[in-house]
């Protein structure tokens, strides 16, 4: 059966309008729910076996799991979720999309979540006109949903209509003659009809019917949903090749767990099949062997028992998962010594207000890296080893060159997210993100110039007093405390960085207090000839310098705390 361009140019139609509801949708739920969405769900998938359930929910609710896969690989795009979190709500997807297949069974419908798209329309449009923040991201959500559910029925619409015309099916059925072979055969048409289809529960449909009439058998009727499990996973890929790399770990998360599953079950098929066909008979019902009429409620059970099985085996290597994809999809971001930004993506899942959330965790590395440069100091005071110091002192000249290029790409990025329509909040929050940026640049700075004169004093064959070393030491401890608390306060909300106002004040005060000290040490080393003049100089240096990284990570402090920013 040939496809004419118009149909070729309705199916991609469909799929645009599926992908710019899913778009709209989280747009909208990011600006409806902000922060208040994290927590939600953090709370719905505070574990792995609440992100089950909160996944099997939303299945079940939108009687798609491709649409929730999608659902769940935007919020990890966006940072709402994280990989382990996702796993679990992806295992609930998969029992939740067997709830179709009852529905079919023994009522003989399939709910039609599409039909409630234009009652979501009626209700988006004239929320979309009130001048109310609130109101407004409330009908964006709203027409999200119904636009991604529009996108969907398109989806299956625009394809040859297969399940109308169950004819075309009838050949089928000399393929059930190769043996263990047909089993294969069977799974590979299963991926290949959701992939086409883009839904397992309209692949379960078709399977459904084929079985009722007799074409093929129970057996190869299993096979067909092993491989809609293996086909359901497209669509999340297809969705996170345009997010950034959590997203694909997600997809590929998905994908692994499905293919996982499915190639123990062909193990033990026949085993599996033969247990559910004693049940059955066991509980006053013909035969799904022998009966073709129960056929799809043997498919129903064996679908569900082998998604939930397959959840509660693999649950507790979710862990190892994790292991998986970020070994075959790595963080380009995660090694200090490359400048990329990892949470930064471009694309169709760029959202405004969910980018700066994106901008804060990369803000947050920033400053981790930061102080991993401030750390090396320390190392070239005490280094004797001429290669060993050199190498470090290479180090610190890349992280400088690091820090002013990751400076320039986030606030490169948070310039044109304040382009895009944002909160009153978020747009304070972007403002304060620009300013902390700008501070953690300078803190690398000095990092840069503390190390060149330390090789200046290494390559003059001066050295620190013991005293000196003590003191310098007792310096680095009170800068790294301060900088534990800096950082800590960026994981916080603005009022639980308040809290802590008062110790970073200390803090400060300490740091102060201890270099007003060195001064009037240093000069009383020196007219007692205990320290060398030079010796002295560059000590003192080293001193004055962690006081001005003070004074900056508390600059950064009154930012995140919301006090005295100018």
């Amino acid at each position: 059966m040939g496809i004419s361009l118009f149909q070729l140019l309705t199916l991609f139609g469909s799929l645009s309008l599926f992908l710019f509801g899913m778009k709209t949708m989280s747009e909208g739920i990011q600006k409806l729910a902000g922060d208040k969405m994290r927590s939600i769900l953090s709370a719905m998938t505070s574990n792995r076996y609440m992100g089950v359930l909160t996944g099997f929910l939303l299945t079940t609710l939108v009687q798609s799991s491709s649409a929730s896969t999608v659902m769940v690989v935007s919020f990890v795009n966006a940072g709402l979720l994280n990989l382990v979190q996702s796993i679990g709500v992806i295992m609930g997807a998969n029992i939740g999309t067997t709830t179709t297949a009852w529905l079919i069974s023994l009522l003989g419908f399939k709910l039609n979540i599409a039909a409630l798209s234009l009652p979501l329309i009626g209700i988006s449009f004239p929320l979309l006109m009130m001048s109310k923040e609130r109101f407004n991201s409330m009908g964006q959500t709203f027409l999200g949903f119904a636009l991604l559910f529009l996108g969907l029925q398109f989806l299956r619409d625009s394809v040859p209509d297969l399940q109308n015309n169950p004819e075309l099916f009838a050949s089928l059925q000399h393929l059930t003659e190769y043996g263990v072979y047909s089993t294969f055969i069977f799974l590979g048409l299963g991926t290949l009809l959701t992939i086409v289809l883009q839904s397992s529960s309209a692949t379960m449909a078709l399977t459904l019917v084929m079985c009722n009439n007799g074409w093929i058998g129970f057996e190869h009727g299993a096979a067909i949903v092993l491989g809609e499990n293996i086909g359901t996973t497209i669509t999340a890929n297809l969705a996170a090749l345009v997010g950034n790399v959590y997203a694909k770990r997600t997809a590929f998360a998905h994908t692994i767990f499905n293919v996982f599953g499915v190639i123990w079950m062909l193990v033990f098929l026949r085993f599996f099949l033969g247990q559910i066909d004693y049940f059955m008979i066991e509980s006053g019902l013909s035969s799904p062997f022998q009966n073709p009429l129960m056929v799809p409620i043997g498919l129903s059970v064996f679908h569900s028992v082998f998604n939930i099985l397959n959840t509660f085996l693999l649950i507790g290597f979710i862990k190892y998962f994790v292991i998986a994809v970020e070994f075959v999809l790595p963080s380009k971001g995660l090694k200090f010594e490359r400048p990329q930004l990892e949470y930064f993506s471009s694309g169709f899942l760029h959202m405004a207000e969910l980018s700066l959330f994106q901008a804060k965790k990369e803000v947050y590395k920033f400053c981790e890296l930061s102080h991993r440069m401030f750390n090396f100091i320390p190392a070239l005071v005490v280094e004797t080893d001429k290669k060993e110091f050199q190498e470090i002192l290479e180090r610190v000249s890349k992280y400088e060159e690091i820090t002013d290029r990751v400076e320039v790409e986030i606030t490169t990025f948070l310039i044109k997210v304040s382009q895009k329509q944002l909160s009153q909040h978020a747009s304070e929050e972007l403002r304060r993100l620009r300013i902390i940026c700008s501070e953690v640049e300078k803190i690398g700075d000095v990092c840069f110039k503390m190390s060149t004169i330390l090789s200046k004093k290494k390559e003059e064959g001066v050295y620190f007093t013991p005293a000196q070393r003590s003191d310098l030491f007792e310096m680095f401890k009170l800068t790294n405390d301060a900088f534990e608390l800096m950082i800590q306060s960026l994981r916080k909300s603005e009022l639980g960085a308040r809290n802590d106002l008062q110790q970073a004040i200390d803090n400060e005060h300490r740091i102060n207090e201890f270099r007003d000290n060195i001064r009037e040490t240093v000069i009383e080393d020196i007219e007692s000839g205990t320290a060398q003049v030079k010796s002295a100089f560059y000590f003192n240096k080293i001193i004055t310098s962690c006081e001005k990284i003070g004074d900056t990570i508390f600059n950064i402090y009154e930012v995140v705390a919301g006090v005295n920013v100018e």
